[in-house]
This record gives C-alpha cells, sequence and structure tokens, in this order.
C-alpha cells in the first residue's frame, strides 16, 4: 500500500512538474515571439512574384511606395519574389540606421545589373562592402574628390562654365534679323548636358568636346551621352530574375539583353580611350606622362601599373572607376540643374530674388566666380530645396543586411534587402511645411543651417554613412557655378503658357521625360560674353 501511495505520490509531482516546465516554456516562447516583431507586410502580394508590380509600374516607384508608407508606417515590408524588402521612409528611421547598425545595411545586394553592367561589381557605387570598395575610394578621393583637388581645378571649372555661356551668347548674337528684345528658344536638357561632359571628360580622359586641341568627336560624345543615359535607366530596373533568380535565364522583357548591349558600347568607348592612354604611356618620356597636365586615367595607370585589387585586373579597375565617376559627374549634376530649372520657370519670382542676389553680390559688369557661391546663399537655398523635392536617386541605392538587426523596434533578418526613399523623407509634412511645395525660403529660415552632406537626416540627397556620394564637394560647386552663372548671364522664361512637364523617366537617377525648351536673352553687357 505504502509501494502504490509512493509510486502515486511520485506521478503527480512529475506531472506537476511537466506542467510547470511546460509553462514556464510556454511563456519563455510566447516571451520571445512578443519580442520578435516584424516590419508590417503590405496585403495585395502576388504568387511568387510578391510586390514586384509596385515597382514596375508606370509611376515612379518611389511615388508608389510613398503612398503605401502613409497606410504602412514608417517601416514596412514588401516581398521581392523569394526575398523581404524593407522600405524605409521617415528621418529618425534613416538616423537610426546611419548611427546604429550602418555597417549592417552598407552592403549591396547582388543583382542582374552587378553581373552584366558593372564589371561584375568593380563599379565601386555597386561594389560590395570590403577593401575593394575602401580602397577605390581612397584613390578617388585622393586624386581628384578631395576638398584639395576641387580647389585645385577651380579655374578649369570658370573657364569651361565661361565658354559654354559664351557659345550660347554667340548663338544668341546669330540669330537672323536679331533685336535686343528678342528671346532665343533653348533645349536646356542638351545644354546642360554637354556642359557637364566639358566639366567632367577632360579631367578623367583627358578629351573635351570645345576648343582646338584634343577634341573629342561629337558624334562620339553623342554615343556615349546616350550609351550613359541607356546604362543608368536598365541599372534602375529591377528584373523578375532579381526576385526569382531560377526564371532569371528565361529574361521576361528583354532587360538583360539591353543591359549586356548597353555595357558592351560603353566598354568599347572606355576601353579605346584607356588603350590610347596606354600606348602615349609607352611612347612618351616617362617625365611627360606623370607632369602636371595628367587625368585622372593616366593617374590610375601610374597608380596600379599592372596590378589588381581584391581579383580585378587593373584594366577593370580603370575603366570601371571611370566610367562610374562619368556617370555620376555627369548625370547625376544634369539632372540637378534639369529640374532646378523646371521648378525656377514654374515659379518666377524665385527667379527675379536669386537674379536680384547676383546683382548685389556680382554686379553687371562681371562674370560670376566660385568665390562669390559662399555670398550667394538664396541660390544655395535654390539648390537644397531642388535637391529636396527633386533628388537626383529618389530611391537610394539598394542595400542588404548583412546581419540580423533591429530597426525602430522591428527585427530584420540577415538578407533583407533595404530601400531608402529619400523622396518620401524629403516631403514629409511633419518636417516640411507645405512639403510639395518649391520654396527656397526654408532654408534661410526654419530649414537654416540644415545641409545636404549626410549630417541632417531629414535632407539625404547624397545618402549618409558608409556609402555615402564620395562627390558631394565636387558636384555641388558643379551645380552652384551652371546655375549661378546662367542665371546671372540671361533672362529666362517659359516657351508657353502651359505648365511645365514634370513627367519622370525612372532609372537610378530620376530623369525629366520629355525636353525642355526655354526663352533666354542676354542680361549682361557684351563685354562680360568675352570674359573667358
Amino acid at each position: 500500500m505504502d509501494l502504490v501511495f509512493d509510486s502515486l505520490t511520485s506521478t503527480i509531482t512529475l506531472a506537476f512538474f511537466s506542467i510547470f516546465l511546460f509553462y514556464i516554456l510556454f511563456l519563455y516562447r510566447s516571451s520571445k515571439a512578443s519580442q520578435c516583431k516584424e516590419a508590417p507586410i503590405v496585403q495585395g502580394a502576388w504568387p511568387i512574384l510578391g510586390h514586384l508590380q509596385l515597382l514596375l509600374g508606370s509611376q515612379g516607384p518611389h511615388r508608389t511606395l510613398g503612398a503605401l508608407a502613409d497606410t504602412y508606417g514608417p517601416l514596412f515590408t514588401i516581398k521581392l519574389g523569394s526575398r523581404n524588402a524593407l522600405v524605409l521612409s521617415n528621418w529618425e528611421m534613416a538616423e537610426e540606421c546611419f548611427t546604429k547598425i550602418d555597417l549592417a545595411i552598407s552592403d549591396r545586394p547582388t543583382l542582374e545589373t552587378t553581373q552584366h553592367m558593372t564589371y561584375n561589381g568593380a563599379m565601386f557605387f555597386q561594389a560590395p562592402y570590403g577593401p575593394y570598395l575602401r580602397e577605390i575610394k581612397k584613390i578617388t578621393n585622393l586624386e581628384i574628390l578631395s576638398n584639395h583637388q576641387v580647389e585645385k581645378l577651380q579655374p578649369y571649372r570658370v573657364m569651361v562654365v565661361r565658354t559654354s555661356i559664351k557659345e550660347l551668347y554667340n548663338v544668341w548674337c546669330r540669330k537672323e534679323n536679331n533685336e535686343s528684345s528678342k528671346y532665343l528658344m533653348v533645349e536646356v536638357k542638351q545644354w546642360f548636358t554637354q556642359l557637364n561632359i566639358d566639366l567632367v571628360l577632360p579631367l578623367l580622359v583627358g578629351k573635351r568636346y570645345f576648343g582646338s586641341t584634343n577634341v573629342i568627336d561629337k558624334e562620339e560624345v553623342e554615343i556615349c551621352v546616350k550609351a550613359i543615359k541607356e546604362m543608368l535607366r536598365l541599372m534602375g530596373v529591377f528584373t523578375v530574375g532579381d526576385a526569382l533568380p531560377f526564371l532569371k535565364w528565361f529574361d521576361f522583357g528583354g532587360h538583360v539583353k539591353a543591359m549586356k548591349k548597353a555595357t558592351k558600347e560603353m566598354d568599347k568607348i572606355i576601353g579605346d580611350l584607356l588603350e590610347e592612354h596606354q600606348r602615349k604611356r609607352s611612347l612618351s618620356d616617362q617625365k611627360e606622362v606623370d607632369g602636371d597636365h595628367q587625368d585622372f586615367m593616366d593617374v590610375m595607370l601610374s597608380l596600379l601599373d599592372g596590378t589588381t585589387i581584391e581579383g580585378f585586373d587593373s584594366d577593370t579597375v580603370i575603366k570601371a572607376t571611370i566610367l562610374t565617376l562619368i556617370a555620376g559627374g555627369v548625370d547625376t549634376t544634369s539632372v540637378t540643374l534639369i529640374w532646378a530649372m523646371c521648378l525656377l520657370l514654374e515659379n518666377p519670382l524665385v527667379i527675379e530674388k536669386a537674379q536680384e542676389e547676383l546683382d548685389i553680390q556680382v554686379g553687371k559688369e562681371r562674370c560670376v566666380k566660385e568665390s562669390d557661391i559662399d555670398k550667394l546663399v538664396y541660390l544655395q537655398a535654390i539648390v537644397k530645396e531642388t535637391l529636396r523635392l527633386c533628388p537626383p536617386a529618389p530611391l537610394s541605392g539598394p542595400r542588404e543586411f548583412t546581419e540580423n538587426s533591429n530597426l525602430g523596434g522591428y527585427d530584420v533578418k540577415k538578407g533583407t534587402r533595404l530601400i531608402m526613399n529619400l523622396w518620401k523623407i524629403h516631403t514629409d509634412p511633419k518636417v516640411w511645411l507645405e512639403p510639395l511645395e518649391f520654396k527656397p525660403e526654408r532654408f534661410l529660415t526654419t530649414h537654416k543651417g540644415v545641409d545636404v552632406k549626410g549630417h541632417h537626416f531629414e535632407l539625404l540627397p547624397f545618402g549618409s554613412g558608409r556609402r555615402i556620394c564620395p562627390g558631394i564637394s565636387y558636384g555641388l560647386q558643379m551645380v552652384h557655378l551652371s546655375l549661378a552663372s546662367f542665371l546671372h548671364s540671361f533672362e529666362i522664361s517659359k516657351a508657353s503658357a502651359e505648365p511645365i512637364d514634370m513627367t519622370e523617366a525612372f532609372g537610378i537617377t530620376n530623369h525629366k521625360a520629355t525636353p525642355l525648351e526655354i526663352l533666354i536673352k542676354p542680361r549682361l553687357p557684351s563685354n562680360c560674353y568675352e570674359a573667358i
């Protein structure tokens, strides 16, 4: 009887202990489950494809994702085939990213464009975060993008801008039966693109579009510009193969075929320039090659001298780096200037204020100098407001989490992609009064002191953190000088009473889809246009 009682007692004790243990484990798992909170997932995912349609619609994806942020909040998840992507849409989350988990989000996902359009990641803006990226950024920062180099190249920039202004003035003068009261019709998308080619190509590859020596053929320029635009458009394309790797061989939409064609064209152009530099280097006296007139391709040939960097041979590194700098220097700057002109033409009072400031600080008896820019605070505000409303890349370059992280209280798994909607951050009504209105004055009042260099997370046109755009200083100098010189030199107005067509052509940068024709006429004495 005692044996039976002891056995029963042991059984009951074991049962209570099991229940207690199960209860503890249940509470622990429930606690862990409550802690493992994921960002809300957008409804309406398609089978297999997920939310891929959100990135392929006619409306810019930054606007589509921005509308979703109004419903789902500043952090939400979309499914891109087999991958999750976290969409970030406000400055607080951006600040947390760049101050707390910057290293974890500094890598790029491997996409079709990486394989087919960036020399398998040798173009440093698309390279994985690591030794190769750091080495190439160190070279470019030291040799061409540092503040010292930007200052050193000032005379050249001024010469190029003044030459372009003079050529435009000469076209106005040659207009048949021209009178001082008459305007000249100009397609400024083409003019700003040519201007930026003149600013960038000689520094990188020793070629120029104007002048009497070492001039690049006009047809070559047109082919180059067309190829760059197509390349940047395709780099902004998210293919079905990126979402579903097992389908990439089918190349739905023919994007991969187009990528290969555009890359082949650009590789031919850059490759021919590299071979030309190598021939000159082998034939010329070394002292001459290493002289003060070196362009950046010469510098890279001297530095690399046939070596490899992290598995990439020197020719590949040089071509990839030069192509990155051409694309960034020509395209991003041109896009910013064109959108600035669109916004100005729709706001003639802003033009009046800008020209009034120019007349006070510069006068009408000489041309704009770079030393004037610091005094042109309203012009700088115009540029900031343009970058706020029309960032060149409204969706910051895609990133990928390299480790499990926590952002905004949500757990994010390693391998999740990060899409940062800069346009939505820049138009947050909690930060910006009348966020969709063009009001440069806000940077002289409520947002005075806010810059675009990655320090203020409500305005991030060039990104922030480890992968911030290395060409900010040079790009801003080009934009400020070009815009100030153009507004100082010419009266401008719309070609018609119709609103400016602001239709966007989305790629890795956000182009104006249609040409921009405007009316101009000189506003300075003729001798100012002769000063070179």
